[in-house]
């Protein structure tokens, strides 16, 4: 693996800071399986739609989310698949049985 340019570990840090946040990160799970609304990401949540749709906007930023508009709503979903394999990897690291830390 080659060595991230400054820029480009700018860009890494800014999303693993916006992921620190809990609801932000729920937000980001919720759009992880298929397109959803911003009310039924509220729902999912247990958030406003006005607070949902604040982190939404941060992530769209981002370019984690996309939105896809449909009528008169937003659909939002993970913006690739890299979005998708780096929450499915830290979701299963995160859920490892670890046992005892050591290291040994």
């Amino acid at each position: 693996m080659s060595t991230p340019s400054d820029a480009h570990i700018s860009v890494i840090a800014e999303t693993y800071r916006l992921l620190g946040d809990p609801t932000r990160l729920r937000v980001l799970l919720a759009c992880l399986s298929e397109p959803i609304a911003v009310g039924d990401i509220a729902k999912a949540v247990n958030a406003s739609p006005s607070l949902v749709s604040h982190h939404l906007r941060l992530l769209r930023a981002a370019r984690l989310v996309r939105g896809t508009r449909r009528n008169r709503q937003v659909f939002y979903d993970t913006a690739d698949e890299h979005i998708a394999h780096m929450l499915a990897d830290m979701i299963e690291h995160a859920m490892e049985d670890h046992g005892e830390d050591s290291d040994t």
